[in-house]
């Protein structure tokens, strides 16, 4: 009875409130290990590193500061938001599945790109490559941001500032314009700032089982919900 207890205490499904857990029933055909909520730890992961990387393309730290960026994409951005998604998928959670997943493939894959790939593509053809590269990303978030609006309101918030961000970094690189590298990375900021707020809402809703800091869920059962 205490094992079926701990279960139904911290055995969630996505979409639901806070105070209902999923049924023990279900709960215990998903097998030995069900996963804690892989959201904070992936939206954590993306706002520390996008924010570290934003204030460097603001200016509010110097280039010669980009190297503190490394560590964070590889761990923290790259390979803790690739876990994240992985664990989204063990909560059949398929939105959070494809973000956090692309998104620690995105660190990851920007780390090699300017560490080892850049090299090899001639200087004068770099920053086009680099906006071609940054575009693409803007457009695998306009499809999530689309989907979102299923998810809540937070995440949509998120996603719908990491848009511009990535177009207009792009943009601004391959143009050579800093003003609107300027311009991206304060999208980059705020879209750093709605993730770690996400995030936190995230942890203490989820510690304390109900909602302490609102997220404006949008999932169809609470549609389902506050309509009946």
């Amino acid at each position: 009875m205490a094992v079926h207890q701990g279960v139904q205490s911290t055995a969630f499904r996505a979409g639901k409130r806070y105070a209902e857990p999923v049924p023990v029933e279900r709960a215990e055909t998903r097998g030995w290990w069900i996963p804690a909520d892989p959201v904070p730890l992936g939206l954590s992961g993306f706002a520390i590193t996008t924010a570290a990387l934003s204030w460097i393309l603001l200016g509010i730290l110097p280039k010669a500061d980009l190297p503190v960026v490394v560590p964070l994409a590889i761990f923290f951005g790259g390979l803790a938001q690739l876990l994240a998604g992985m664990w989204a998928f063990a909560e059949r959670n398929a939105f959070a599945a494809v973000a956090f997943s692309g998104y620690g493939a995105f660190w990851l894959s920007f780390w090699l790109l300017n560490t080892v790939f850049i090299k090899q593509i001639p200087k004068a053809q770099q920053p086009g490559a680099e906006e071609l590269y940054l575009i693409l990303w803007g457009i695998f978030t306009f499809y999530l941001w689309v989907a979102s609006f299923r998810v809540s309101v937070a995440v949509n918030v998120v996603l719908a500032l990491l848009v511009p961000a990535y177009i207009l970094i792009g943009i601004g690189i391959g143009s050579a314009a800093g003003t609107v590298i300027h311009i991206g990375a304060g999208f980059g900021l705020a879209c750093a700032a709605a993730a770690a707020y996400t995030a936190f809402a995230h942890v203490l809703n989820r510690t304390f089982e109900r909602e302490l800091l609102p997220l404006g869920d949008r999932s169809p059962r609470a549609v389902a919900g506050a309509g009946g």
